[in-house]
């Protein structure tokens, strides 16, 4: 993914570049030994310029940072978590199609959706 469309996040930033966010963020919690993280993390990097400046992706290796994967509960790999005004409204385990994701970030950003 451009670097310029990836944040990497940490347990210590996890508050100002996720739950303080004006934009949604979509968090991937991924791990080294996670067959499927890979192939996510491309479709991901597919699909974030389509979203650019509406919805901030990032990535946080769950290995590294347990008090942010327990904090909200990641039991699986990859898992994805899209935060708006700083609370997760949607969560989605596993390795999903393109086209799955981009509908579902899609109706995310609608006026109404996960309110």
């Amino acid at each position: 993914m451009p670097d310029d469309l990836l944040t990497t996040v940490t347990d210590a930033t996890f508050t100002e570049l996720v739950l303080q966010s004006s934009t949604p963020v979509l968090v991937d919690f991924w791990a080294e030994w996670c067959p499927p993280c890979g192939p996510m993390a491309r479709i991901l990097a597919e699909l974030a310029p389509s979203f650019d400046g509406k919805i901030t992706f990032a990535t946080i290796n769950a290995d590294e940072n347990p008090e942010s994967t327990r904090a909200y509960r990641v039991m699986a790999m990859p898992t994805l978590i899209l935060f708006k005004g700083g609370r997760p409204v949607s969560t989605t385990v596993g390795l999903r199609p393109k086209s799955y994701l981009r509908n579902a970030l899609a109706e995310a950003l609608q006026p109404y959706a996960n309110r």
